[in-house]
């Protein structure tokens, strides 16, 4: 009899089965990816191999020049494998500080550098971007003449592009007398004056989905709950605090993902106008004067990789706020 139940019963899946449950779906994705890279890197280059091959009047197979194609030195689409060893050969690869007249200073040719050279005025854009979306919400919430004019202006500066304003931030912040001051004493060096261009044009990008994000949360709460506020004789603040925040806080965390990965953006477009010397933005610029499309893609994956690392970080954040908030995943 207990046997028959036994049979009877579902069993549950094992963490082997769950584990690859999750993980097939993945992997068959990247894989497909991976053979459309390698297809899409072997037909644009092709035409360079063989070229070269003509002009040294060579005889080669096809397995050979496939081989060719996915080895060139300055491919126009660089291959999979080539794009992971220069990933490895900046990073694992590279010390990240190296002894340069006597000093111990970071080392260019390490990528990790670079990252994080663009991570601090990310973080620093996206902190006065946050918090600059987050008051504008709570204004534009509690107060119709800034919903009237704030809001249509916030949706309008999005339409400009960040490459036509970034030169004209640069400029302006450049010439400021007190960061000019302050590099003449010898309080700041000019990389650190640099940062400052670049954190405000990331706050630019990343204000605009906190706003968003923030409005819609803090009107979240429906008219039933905020009539029971006021009938509690609850005051605005009370309300504020209660209700209408508590309630945003998905909200804002769905925006502040979206606001970290655009701030990141914002940081890498600001380095090109700068003459920024270090950064992503600063790698991507020297690639494509140099023409070495490998350093581009692994500067554009060291970015991927960044985002990533971010937006999980907040990803944990938010279920610890969550969690302390007493809500049930």
């Amino acid at each position: 009899m207990s046997a028959l139940a036994d049979t009877a019963r579902p069993r549950a899946p094992g963490a082997l089965s769950a584990l690859a449950s999750a993980v097939l779906p993945v992997l068959t994705i990247v894989l497909a990816i991976v053979a459309i890279w390698y297809a899409a890197s072997v037909m644009m280059n092709r035409a360079w191999t063989l070229d070269q091959i003509a002009r040294q009047n060579l005889e080669m197979t096809t397995m050979e020049i496939v081989a060719a194609t996915m080895n060139q030195e300055r491919p126009v689409l660089p291959t999979p494998h080539q794009v992971f060893n220069e990933l490895w050969s900046t990073t694992a690869g590279e010390p990240i500080m190296r002894e340069r007249r006597g000093e111990m200073q970071g080392n260019p040719r390490n990528l990790i550098f670079h990252a994080y050279h663009t991570l601090w005025p990310t973080i620093l854009g996206f902190g006065i971007g946050s918090f600059l979306g987050i008051l504008l919400a709570v204004g534009i919430v509690h107060s119709r003449a800034m919903d009237m004019s704030v809001m249509p202006w916030a949706i309008a500066s999005q339409t400009i592009p960040i490459l036509a304003i970034a030169p004209i931030i640069v400029v302006v912040v450049s010439n400021l007398p007190a960061l000019n001051n302050a590099v003449d004493q010898g309080w700041i060096s000019e990389d650190t004056k640099l940062l400052v261009p670049k954190a405000l044009i990331s706050s630019y990008l990343s204000f605009f989905p906190v706003v968003v994000g923030m409005v819609a949360g803090l009107r979240s709460p429906n008219a039933m709950d905020l009539d029971l506020m006021r009938t509690w004789s609850a005051s605005r603040g009370q309300t504020f605090w209660k209700l209408r925040l508590p309630a945003s806080v998905p909200f804002l965390f769905t925006s502040l993902k979206v606001s970290i990965a655009a701030a990141l953006v914002g940081t890498i477009v600001a380095e090109l106008p700068t003459g920024a010397r270090f950064g992503l933005g600063a790698r991507l610029l020297t690639g494509s004067y140099y023409g070495q499309t490998i350093q581009i893609w692994s500067a554009l994956f060291m970015a991927a990789i960044c985002a990533a690392a971010l937006v999980i970080l907040l990803g944990a954040l938010e279920k610890l706020v969550l969690r302390r908030m007493g809500a049930r995943p």
